[in-house]
C-alpha cells in the first residue's frame, strides 16, 4: 500500500476513533435516555461474574426485549469499534492479546469511573461483554484487512 494511502487511512481512523470515544462517553455518562443524567447519590455495583448476563438470558420476558438488547448487545456492539479501529491506528495493537488486554483495561476504567461518579452501575459483566466486543471488533479488523490484501495486493 502506498504511504499516502496509509496516511489517509490512519487520519480517517483517528477521526472515527475520536468520534467513537465522544459518543461512548456521552452514552455512558450523560445520556438521559439511559438514566445517566447526574449521579444517583449511591454506589451501585455487581462484582459477581455472569450474574447480570445470566439474569438477562434467563428472564428476557420479565425484563423486556429492550433492556436485554441494550444491555447484552449494547455492551458488545459498543466496543466493536474499539477493537476494529485501534489496530488501524497503531500496528503494535495488532494482536488478539493486546486488544483483549486494552479492551479489558479501558472497560474497567469506564466502570470504575461510573462507580466513583455514581453514574450507572459498576458491573463486572459489562467488563466481560465489552471485552468480548473489543475482541469481535478485532476479528472484523482481521477480516477487512485480509479482504483488503486480496483486493489491493
Amino acid at each position: 500500500m502506498k504511504k499516502e494511502t496509509e496516511k489517509r487511512i490512519r487520519a480517517a481512523g483517528s477521526v472515527l476513533f475520536v468520534i467513537y470515544l465522544l459518543l461512548l462517553i456521552y452514552f455512558l455518562f450523560f445520556a438521559e435516555s439511559y438514566g445517566r443524567a447526574g449521579g444517583t447519590g449511591e454506589y451501585r455495583y455487581n462484582l459477581i461474574p455472569f450474574r447480570e448476563i445470566r439474569r438477562y438470558v434467563l428472564y428476557p420476558k420479565v425484563l423486556g426485549a429492550y433492556a436485554v438488547i441494550t444491555n447484552l448487545a449494547g455492551n458488545i456492539i459498543g466496543f466493536l469499534p474499539f477493537g476494529a479501529i485501534l489496530p488501524v491506528l497503531n500496528r503494535k495493537t495488532r494482536s488478539l492479546w493486546k486488544i483483549l488486554l486494552l479492551s479489558f483495561e479501558f472497560s474497567a476504567v469506564i466502570e470504575v469511573t461510573q462507580l466513583i461518579w455514581k453514574v450507572g452501575c459498576f458491573d463486572v459483566d459489562d467488563i466481560i461483554l465489552n471485552t468480548v466486543g473489543g475482541i469481535a471488533g478485532y476479528g472484523l479488523f482481521l477480516i477487512c484487512n485480509r479482504l483488503r490484501r486480496r483486493i489491493y495486493g
